[in-house]
C-alpha cells in the first residue's frame, strides 16, 4: 500500500520560515502507523510478516522520496525570496593569477583581490628588506594598470572601493619636518633636489589613480563616495613632496578630478587657498606652489563672466599676496599666467593688482625687482586709459627709483617699457603728469651714470620726450635746476653748520661748549650755543 502525502497550504507557509521550522511542519504530515492496523503484532504468521515488511518498506521509501522532492522545491522557493549571502573571502579569487586565466564575469573580483594585495606597505628605505615581495607587488601594480587601460569594462561600486583604498593606503603619508634653517626650494636650484625611493610602486599608484578618475564610464555620483573631501584633502596635502615626479602626477590627478568632479570644485579651490595663505603669512615653506598655480591658470580661464565674489577674492587674497615671499622666483611665472588671466577676463581689476605689486614692491632685492618689472609690462600691456589714470602717480614714482638704480639690469628693464609700443602711447598720452616724475631720475643717468648700455638708454628716451614735446622737456630742466640749487644750497648750509659746531667743540675752555650728558640739561642750553641744523 503507497502512501499519499495531500498538498497542503503549509508547504507554500513554509517558504516564509525557516528551514527547521519547515522540516518540522513537513514531516508532521506523515502518517503514523497505528499498532492496531499493523498485522506484525495482530498475527504471528511469518509468512504474512514478511509481505508486510516488504510493502511497509516500499510505502517508506517513496514516502522519502516524495519528501526530498518537496525540500527541494522549499528550498528553490527559500532560497529566492531569501538570498544568500556568501562569504567574500569565498568569493574572492587568488591575486597571483593573471586576467587571462579568468572568465569575464570574474575578473571585477581578481582586480579587487590584487587591488587588496597591493595595499600593503613595504620600507624601501631598507633596499635590502623584502626583495621579493615589493618586486611581486611592482608586477601586481603593473598587472592592473593594463588591465585598466586594455579592458573597457564599468567598474563595480566594491571596485572604486577598492581602487581608491589601495591608493590611500600607498600615496597618503607624513612626510619628514622641514629643518629651521633650510633655504626654499629654488634658492639652491638643483643641488637639494630629493627623490623618494619608493618611487617604483608610487608611480604605478599614480598612473591607476590617474587611470581611475579619467575613466568615461566613470560615475562620478559613485565615485564621489570614496573620493570624498578627506581622499582630496590628503591629496593636496602631498604637494608639498619635495619628489618633482610626485607633484607633477599628482598635478595632472587634480587636474581630472578638477575637471570630472564638479561637486568638489569649491572645496578644491578652498583647500588651495588654505595652503597658500598658510605658505605667505605663516611658513614661507612649500614645494608645490608652482604646481598649484599651473593647474588654477587652466582653472582660471574656465571662469564664467561675470567674475563671482569668490573667485575675486581668491585673486584678491591668495594670488597677489604671493609676491611677498623670497621664494617668488620658483613660481613667478605661473603666478603672472593666473594673475594676467583674471586681466583678460575683467580688465578693471588692472589697477586693483597694480597697487598690490605696488604694495609688496621689493627694495633691496634686484632680482625681485626684475620679475616685477616682468609682469608689471605684461599687466601695462592689458591695461585701459581710464585704469591707467588711478595708478600712474605711485606706479612712475616707483618706476622713477629703478631707472636710475645703481643695478644696471634693473635700470635696464626699467627702460625697456618705452619699448612697449602700448605702454609708450600712455606714457606720452600722459606724459604732463609722468614727465615731471621721472624726469629727475633720467638727468642724474645722463650725466654721472657708470653703465653705458644705461647711458644710451636714457637718452634714448629723452629724446623721446623731446621729439613729443619739447617746451614740457624745456619746464622740466628748469625745474631740475631749481631743485638741484635748492638741494645745493641746504647741502652747503649743513656743511658750514657742522663746521662751526666742530670749532666750538674743539675751541678749548673759553669757549664755554660742553658735550651733552646723560640725565642731564644739555650742554647746548647751559652755555648759551646756538645750533640750527638745516637738513
Amino acid at each position: 500500500m503507497s502512501i499519499f502525502v495531500p498538498e497542503s497550504p503549509g508547504l507554500l507557509l513554509a517558504a516564509n520560515s525557516t528551514i527547521p521550522t519547515m522540516l518540522k511542519q513537513i514531516l508532521a504530515k506523515i502518517p503514523r502507523k497505528s499498532t492496531k492496523s499493523n498485522p506484525i503484532y495482530s498475527d504471528g504468521n511469518n509468512s504474512t510478516t514478511t509481505t508486510t515488511d516488504v510493502n511497509n518498506n516500499g510505502s517508506f521509501t517513496n514516502t522519502c522520496n516524495v519528501i526530498s522532492s518537496r525540500l527541494n522545491v522549499v528550498k528553490k522557493m527559500s532560497s529566492s525570496i531569501f538570498p544568500t549571502s556568501g562569504n567574500n573571502n569565498n568569493d574572492m579569487i587568488q591575486p597571483h593569477l593573471p586576467f587571462k586565466d579568468v572568465q569575464n564575469s570574474d575578473k571585477i573580483k581578481l582586480l579587487i583581490s590584487k587591488l587588496n594585495l597591493c595595499s600593503k606597505i613595504y620600507d624601501f628605505n631598507d633596499q635590502d628588506k623584502d626583495i621579493t615581495s615589493k618586486d611581486q607587488k611592482r608586477q601586481i601594480l603593473i598587472e592592473i594598470l593594463d588591465f585598466l587601460v586594455s579592458e573597457s569594462i564599468k567598474l563595480t561600486e566594491p571596485a572604486m572601493s577598492a581602487i581608491c583604498r589601495m591608493c590611500g593606503a600607498n600615496l597618503f603619508r607624513e612626510f619628514p619636518p622641514k629643518p629651521n634653517g633650510c633655504s626654499p626650494r629654488g634658492e639652491s636650484e638643483d643641488d637639494d633636489l630629493w627623490f623618494d625611493p619608493a618611487w617604483t610602486h608610487l608611480q604605478l599608484v599614480y598612473e591607476i589613480l590617474l587611470r581611475f578618475v579619467s575613466y568615461s564610464s566613470l560615475d562620478p555620483k559613485t565615485a564621489k563616495l570614496y573620493i570624498d573631501h578627506s581622499f582630496l584633502l590628503k591629496l593636496l596635502n602631498l604637494f608639498d613632496s619635495e619628489d618633482p615626479r610626485e607633484r607633477e602626477c599628482l598635478k595632472s590627478v587634480l587636474h581630472r578630478i578638477y575637471g570630472k568632479f564638479m561637486v568638489h570644485r569649491p572645496f578644491i579651490r578652498m583647500g588651495v587657498s588654505n595652503i597658500i595663505y598658510k605658505f605667505v603669512f605663516e611658513t614661507e615653506k612649500h614645494n608645490g606652489i608652482a604646481e598649484l598655480l599651473e593647474i588654477f591658470g587652466s582653472v582660471i580661464s574656465g571662469f564664467a563672466l561675470p567674475l563671482k565674489k569668490e573667485h575675486k577674492m581668491f585673486l584678491l587674497k591668495a594670488l597677489i599676496p604671493l609676491h611677498k615671499p623670497k621664494s617668488i622666483g620658483v613660481y613667478h611665472h605661473q603666478l603672472t599666467y593666473c594673475v594676467v588671466q583674471f586681466i583678460e577676463k575683467e580688465p578693471k581689476l588692472t589697477s586693483v593688482v597694480i597697487n598690490g605689486l605696488l604694495k609688496y614692491w621689493p627694495v633691496t632685492n634686484s632680482q625681485k625687482q626684475l620679475m616685477f618689472l616682468s609682469e608689471l609690462e605684461e599687466l601695462l600691456e592689458l591695461i585701459r586709459t581710464d585704469e591707467f589714470e588711478k595708478i600712474m602717480v605711485p606706479l612712475f614714482r616707483r618706476i622713477s627709483c629703478c631707472l636710475d638704480s645703481y643695478h644696471f639690469q634693473v635700470a635696464e628693464r626699467a627702460h625697456f617699457l618705452w619699448n612697449n609700443e602700448h605702454i609708450h602711447h600712455l606714457i606720452m598720452c600722459n606724459r604732463q603728469v609722468i614727465m615731471p616724475i621721472v624726469f629727475s631720475s633720467l638727468q642724474r643717468n645722463s650725466n654721472n651714470h657708470w653703465n653705458r648700455t644705461v647711458l644710451n638708454l636714457t637718452q634714448n628716451v629723452m629724446k623721446m620726450f623731446h621729439e613729443v614735446d619739447e617746451p614740457l622737456v624745456i619746464s622740466c630742466q628748469g625745474k631740475f635746476e631749481e631743485d638741484k640749487s635748492a638741494t645745493t644750497a641746504v647741502a652747503e648750509r649743513r656743511r658750514l653748520t657742522w663746521e662751526h659746531l666742530e670749532e666750538v667743540a674743539g675751541g678749548g675752555g673759553g669757549g664755554g661748549f660742553r658735550l651733552p650728558v646723560v640725565g642731564s640739561v644739555s650742554g647746548l642750553e647751559k652755555s648759551g650755543a646756538t645750533c640750527v641744523v638745516s637738513c
